[in-house]
């Protein structure tokens, strides 16, 4: 079985019928979404799998197609066998040139916060490091630490965090679990 489905056949797809499933985070999704897409985050996939209508095709999508691979071996663990991945996720279909919803209000990337929180963490270890005590070069080593897990695992705590912070919230989401997520996708 072919796992992933290219933006265009998606788009041709979609006016036959099909499940759209968005992994993302709120935040991610609220800044853009692919019309109809319903939004179930990755952490959330194995709980509310329910939500999934089966009686059609199923196509997993993320930023870039990494989330949605994890999403489509749980799906197919839970019995799930017409599931596909949006090949390149919501970023191959913006360069496919197909239509996305935009938030109606001025969403700041989660991923730009990340680097602006891990680039200020860098530069202020050296500095400190440089200035006060040369043990602050460890901070610096910290978000390096950081990136390389996140690029190794796909897995970021700091893109976790973030996304609880008060200005990440969606309005009406208000559980506040942490969500599963990754800087590769």
């Amino acid at each position: 079985m072919n796992d992933s489905i290219s933006p265009a056949e998606l788009k041709s797809l979609q006016a036959h019928g099909c499940c759209l499933v968005d992994v993302r985070e709120p935040v991610e999704h609220a800044e853009e979404h692919i019309t109809g897409a319903k939004l179930i985050p990755l952490g959330e996939i194995g709980n509310r799998a329910v939500e999934i209508d089966r009686t059609q095709p199923v196509v997993i999508m993320c930023r870039g197609g990494k989330r949605g691979e994890q999403a489509l071996v749980k799906l197919r663990a839970m019995g799930f066998t017409e599931v596909r991945n949006l090949a390149g996720g919501i970023l191959a279909w913006k360069a496919a040139g197909l239509p996305v919803d935009k938030a109606a209000r001025n969403v700041f990337p989660l991923m730009r916060q990340v680097q602006i929180v891990i680039g200020l963490g860098v530069l202020l270890g050296v500095i400190l490091a440089r200035t006060v005590h040369p043990d602050f070069i460890f901070l610096s080593a910290f978000f390096g630490a950081g990136l390389l897990c996140a690029g190794l695992t796909g897995w970021c705590g700091l893109v976790m965090l973030m996304s609880r912070m008060p200005w990440n919230q969606v309005p009406g989401q208000t559980d506040g679990t942490v969500r599963s997520c990754s800087t590769g996708c």
